[in-house]
């Protein structure tokens, strides 16, 4: 029977082995599309541990690109880039925010296109979709503080996302009520009418 020598005396050799292992993997790493990106996720800060304030920059960035350019292959790839699935309820919630900040007609049909885009490529699932617009709805009393007519706006919104097929009427059902009373429209001179009359 052959003997081993004890496992301390190994300790070289193994080490020795698995650094040149590394250094083997790296050079794959960087050789592949986007390698730079790879080897992040491997040694270094990963798109799952990047900072979220990070992550957020990064998608409103993308969104800001998206409305101006229109391009929907472009805005998919820069999401798959930033490697973060779990993340992608905030491009969905920051989107639609961007809508009802902006109130035009351009907005809301860009953002539409975009989120059927990445819905039918499952480059977002449909229960991050949900997350976004739910996220947005338990925010509309904050938003309505800077867009008082957020709450229309929204409602426009979820009605075209959901005649596009890519929302849930789960997701639809969900969607707040403007509260006990609201502004009936601008040209009403800023005056009040209770729900009930409606």
């Amino acid at each position: 029977m052959i003997r081993r020598p004890p496992r301390s005396t190994l300790f070289p050799y193994t080490t020795l082995f698995r650094s040149r292992a590394a250094i083997e993997r790296a050079e794959i790493l960087l050789s592949m599309k986007h390698g730079l990106v790879r080897l992040d996720n491997v040694w270094g800060v990963g798109g799952g541990t990047r900072p979220v304030k990070y992550l957020i920059k990064k998608m409103v960035l993308l969104l800001k690109e998206y409305l101006s350019s229109g391009d929907t292959v472009e805005a998919m790839r820069c999401l798959k880039e930033l490697e973060v699935p779990h993340f992608h309820h905030e491009l969905v919630y920051e989107a639609i925010v961007m809508v009802l900040e902006d109130l035009t007609d351009r907005t809301a049909d860009l953002v539409c296109k975009l989120l059927k885009s990445l819905c039918a490529a499952v480059v977002i699932t449909p229960e991050q979709m949900a997350r976004g617009f739910e996220r947005v709805y338990a925010a509309m009393p904050e938003i309505c503080i800077d867009v008082p007519p957020a709450y229309a706006a929204l409602e426009r919104f979820v009605e075209k996302c959901h005649q596009e097929g890519f929302l849930s009427e789960s997701v639809v059902k969900k969607m707040p009520s403007r509260g006990r009373k609201r502004f009936v429209s601008e040209g009403d001179g800023g005056r009040v009418k209770e729900a009930a009359s409606l």
